[in-house]
């Protein structure tokens, strides 16, 4: 199963490691173009030179290991596409030259879901994507969901419990899902 991933998955740090740890586990396998990056790295630039530099490094690393994951949209099709926002178009397009089952997006009103099912594609939330991996296999997803907390506790220095952060990344569904899982196992193991 291949999804393009929407710059705006692709910027907040902790959504990313989640879907790229999922696709790292076998779950899917991401796309992206050169322009999805290039939105991530514009949209840190916004907040400061520092952020940008840091997005800029973290997608050299992301194109270093997901080498296939990268390609442009066949040229062209754009012109035969329309979405609500034209904006968005070279999304669609790499979508349709990656032969993806779908678009993960948090921008819904600009993929609405007849016009992606015309091009045979699907629009995915974050949360409910990774919601449906974790249902699927919860053992795999508390795996990449432990290593993105303990990332999120080393570089913050904050105290993070799985469900708070999970949380504040938009992904509600999928923290309670797994502090629930980890909650399950726990009382399993004391017994």
């Amino acid at each position: 199963m291949k999804f393009v991933l929407d710059a705006c998955v692709l910027y907040p740090t902790v959504m990313r490691e989640m879907l790229i740890g999922a696709a790292a586990e076998g779950f899917f396998q991401p796309l992206w173009s050169a322009r999805l990056l290039e939105e991530w790295a514009r949209a840190a630039a916004r907040h400061s030179s520092a952020q940008e530099a840091q997005a800029r490094g973290e997608i050299a690393l992301l194109r270093a290991a997901w080498p296939n994951a990268e390609l442009p949209p066949a040229p062209g099709l754009e012109a035969r596409l329309w979405l609500p926002d034209s904006g968005d178009l070279h999304v669609l397009a790499t979508a349709i030259s990656g032969s993806a089952e779908g678009i993960v997006t948090m921008n819904a009103r600009d993929f609405p879901r007849h016009l992606l099912a015309d091009e045979g594609l699907s629009r995915n939330d974050p949360d409910g994507f990774l919601l449906g991996f974790a249902q699927a296999s919860p053992e795999l997803m508390a795996r990449v969901g432990d290593r993105v907390l303990a990332q999120a506790r080393a570089l913050s220095g904050d105290a993070w419990e799985m469900r708070a952060l999970l949380k504040k990344a938009r992904l509600p569904r999928l923290g309670k899902f797994l502090a629930g899982w980890a909650s399950h196992i726990a009382f399993r193991s004391s017994q």
